[in-house]
């Protein structure tokens, strides 16, 4: 079948292409902005913008017994503003030697389709549908963080973002930047001090506080890392020159976790290895200090456990295996679980996939479009399962 004919015949999937084949790189998302916005002035959605041009979809409720739920795409994708021409190749659809733009495009379609299909309903009383379309998730995540959240009621929220079609994500991982540096304070030449005890060389001295330092998987749990230490890079001196003793040396490191308790627990580890550095050499001699930094505050995993229940069930009855885990990254979700709604609840949100996606962020990414049907099955059945 042709990409063409295909469209004709399926308006999720017509829907998909026609976004992706709208550039959006990251904070030049103008031209997809305003194809939401019509496309919900066509479709009789209620949208409002934010300041920061974040957009808000809402399908009021029938119910309001019951409460609403919140789903949450982002609106750029990797890749410049040059033309998309998406292509498909047997179910995969793919652009033309570029990104594609399914991450997260695929989880706009299936939101803004089931928004149009709910709108339209009138058997089902439910509590209502608050849509998120933010920018800039890719580059630094300024879209969801200068969202209003006083906007949102909602207190479940579903991240449209995940890469494999059934999962249900649960919980991510910090990003901790780390950054350790050693002073030696004398220095001086390697041949007429190198007999000088008290002139240590910064290179040596870090070499030997990293070799001592967490490298890897600091704590896993069931077969999944939790947490986790990572040497970014080590510099001192000149490799070209070789008759120094250095006085300056660095490390960096990324911290990632998903346990705030062994998160806790891996600094103090670090930062001991530091305390011991320094009560070996005198003050005079050479001093190691660590910092930490927080990039992205952890999604940690909460005893809530009634949306995955509800996703596992739906994904079952349209016959996909569900997977209810955890991952070592970051994504919006880690923001939402860090806010509040407009009822000063904490959000409580979770990564799914409705869709199977691909080499992402690469030329030869692609989706399979039968799994983004299959998403919207899903998101359909959880819908009504979470409003009986």
């Amino acid at each position: 079948m042709e990409l063409k004919e295909l469209r004709k015949t399926n308006e999720l999937v017509d829907l998909f292409c026609t976004m992706a084949e709208i550039p959006s790189p990251s904070l030049k998302e103008e031209k997809i902005i305003e194809w939401i916005c019509d496309y919900c002035n066509q479709n009789g959605l209620k949208y409002e913008t934010d300041d920061y041009k974040n957009v808000y979809i809402n399908v009021p409720a029938t119910d309001d017994s019951k409460e609403p739920v919140l789903l949450s795409s982002h609106m750029d994708v990797i890749g410049d503003d040059s033309p998309i021409i998406a292509r498909l190749e047997g179910d995969l659809i793919k652009a033309n030697d570029r990104t594609l733009g399914a991450d997260d495009k695929a989880g706009i379609a299936n939101a803004l389709y089931f928004a149009k299909e709910l709108n339209k309903r009138t058997d089902l009383k439910h509590g209502g549908l608050e849509i998120l379309f933010t920018r800039d998730e890719e580059n630094g995540m300024t879209g969801i963080k200068n969202a209003d959240f006083s906007r949102l009621k909602s207190k479940y929220v579903l991240v449209l973002d995940s890469d494999a079609l059934g999962q249900c994500l649960i919980a991510g991982a910090s990003y901790v930047t780390v950054d350790l540096r050693v002073k030696a304070f004398k220095g001086g030449h390697s041949g007429n001090d190198i007999g000088d005890s008290t002139r240590e060389n910064a290179a040596k001295l870090i070499a030997d506080l990293v070799s001592v330092m967490p490298q890897g998987v600091f704590y896993s749990e069931n077969g999944q890392v939790v947490t986790s230490c990572n040497l970014g890079g080590i510099s001192a001196g000149d490799v070209n020159v070789t008759n120094i003793i250095n006085t300056d040396a660095r490390a960096t490191y990324s911290i990632r976790s998903s346990n705030k308790e062994k998160e806790n627990e891996l600094i103090e580890t670090m930062k001991c290895a530091v305390e011991a550095f320094n009560s070996e050499y005198d003050e005079d001699v050479a001093r190691a200090e660590i910092t930490f930094v927080e990039k992205m505050p952890m999604f940690e995993k909460n005893e809530d456990e009634y949306l995955p229940i509800l996703f596992e069930t739906a994904a079952k009855k349209v016959g996909v295996e569900p997977e209810i885990s955890t991952f070592h990254a970051g994504a919006e979700t880690h923001i939402y679980a860090n806010r509040v709604n407009a009822n000063g609840e904490k959000f409580s949100p979770y990564l799914l996939g409705l869709a199977t996606v691909c080499n992402m962020h690469s030329d030869k990414e692609y989706v399979d479009y039968k799994t983004m049907l299959k998403g919207q099955e899903i998101l359909k059945e959880l819908f009504e399962a979470y409003n009986k």
